[in-house]
């Protein structure tokens, strides 16, 4: 049911920002279903990696802040698409986050990896009722931590915060050390210590229901608030040199709400004046920019599993747990090699659900907070567009309708306006029965 359940999202999902599906194949012999997608040649986990390993090597080159602002509203387009649908993407990373290489969609972002994604009601089911544990970790919103029994679009919405903040500094704003990440106890110490680190204790005032959350006598016990007294997101973003009074700190603070009742929506941070200052958002994120980021690297399908893991673990200071292993296996459709897998077995979501990416190492002090998947054999190409798509998406436009049902906002035109369809393809497996 789980896979049914993502690919018939995928099937209705017509987005420009969102990843569109363009075959299901079904392998009989091995009971496996194979996912064919766009190929897109980055994702922001590889560009944040270029930027930071340049930090490492005493050459420090940030990510140009109008490229910042193009892929911050592009993900916040995407997101309000799949809010106003009563879609929960609920795993948004860097790793989830494409972005097309040359073609007619260049620089255009793709949210990806909808293997955690659900519909959700009004009334909002408990949280009991679904997944136990959801979001990697370092993006994971402070009432998920504290054992929240209903989700709602605004865990998204401080996930796209934490994006945001990594792109601004090249280094993920809320990272921690990762030993029980298969732990189904919602409750983890090391990232609340991170979070109230960076943003210090939360005040009454300031959240008046955690007092409601589950796990907030075990918050009391651990923790203390004057041990934050002098954390605040301001100083920890003006070390970054970020200024408090800045258009861009001022939107970051409102996705970066402690509150999940006061954090932005997705269509009122579509409207903030960030995004009115020059440099207006483009459709091409990379327009202007002469930075020459590389292509997607490949593993051999014969590379040992084993040895990629090895390389990972010297190239870190430390050791830190792993995502949950998957049993993954990939391949090129038509020589079009893989972007992205999520291995489910007998119909059963995965504890960590779909990873996109390239199977690089983290250049992170630590591991990052998802494995990276092997990807098909070295050498093959971005894609041939011999399978031809089931259906054209309204990407020549944003002021659509939707077909998903409960659609009614028109996507927001400000600053760009979209292009053809994708030029290339990849597939990927995703379940096993």
């Amino acid at each position: 049911m789980s896979a049914c359940r993502e690919i018939a999202l995928l099937r209705e999902l017509k987005h420009p920002n969102v990843i569109a599906l363009q075959k299901v194949f079904l392998s009989h012999s091995d009971r496996k279903v194979w996912l064919l997608f766009d190929y897109a040649e980055h994702d922001l986990w590889h560009i944040i990696k270029f930027h930071r390993a340049s930090k490492a090597n005493k050459k420090p080159m940030q990510l140009p802040r109008g490229m910042v602002k193009s892929l911050l509203y592009q993900i916040l387009d995407g997101i309000h698409y799949l809010h106003a649908n009563w879609v929960l993407h609920r795993d948004l990373k860097p790793a989830n986050i494409l972005v097309m290489g040359e073609g007619p969609e260049r620089g255009r972002v793709k949210i990806a990896d909808m293997g955690f994604a659900r519909l959700f009601n009004s009334p909002l089911k408990p949280l009991a009722d679904l997944d136990p544990v959801v979001v990697t970790f370092w993006y994971r919103a402070p009432e998920l931590l504290l054992g929240a029994r209903h989700y709602t679009k605004a865990i998204d919405i401080w996930a796209i915060g934490c994006i945001f903040a990594e792109l601004l500094t090249s280094e993920p704003i809320f990272h921690c050390r990762q030993e029980d990440i298969k732990t189904s106890n919602p409750f983890h110490h090391d990232q609340l210590d991170r979070i109230f680190s960076v943003m210090g204790f939360p005040a009454d005032k300031d959240w008046e229901d955690i007092r409601k959350m589950p796990e907030y006598p075990t918050l009391q016990k651990d923790f203390r608030r004057t041990t934050y007294a002098n954390s605040s997101l301001i100083k920890y973003m003006e070390k970054h040199k970020v200024k408090p009074d800045s258009k861009v700190f001022l939107l970051l603070q409102k996705l970066l709400t402690m509150d999940p009742t006061k954090r932005i929506t997705s269509e009122q941070a579509l409207q903030d004046p960030y995004f009115l200052e020059d440099p207006l958002p483009t459709t091409d994120v990379f327009a202007g920019c002469q930075i020459p980021y590389p292509k997607r690297e490949f593993l051999n399908e014969d590379e040992p599993e084993e040895k990629t893991e090895k390389n990972q673990t010297q190239q870190h200071q430390q050791t830190t747990g792993q995502t949950q292993a998957q049993n993954q296996q990939q391949t090129a459709a038509q020589q079009a090699p893989s972007q992205q897998s999520s291995a489910q077995t007998n119909g059963t979501a995965g504890a960590t659900g779909a990873t996109t990416g390239g199977g690089l190492q983290h250049g992170q002090d630590q591991g990052p907070p998802n494995k990276k998947p092997r990807i098909g054999p070295s050498g093959t190409s971005s894609g041939t567009g011999v399978l031809q798509s089931e259906y054209q998406h309204s990407g020549s436009r944003l002021g659509y309708q939707s077909n998903v049902q409960g659609s009614t906002q028109p996507q927001s035109t400000m600053g760009y306006s979209s292009s053809s369809q994708q030029s290339s393809q990849y597939s990927h497996q995703t379940h096993r029965y």
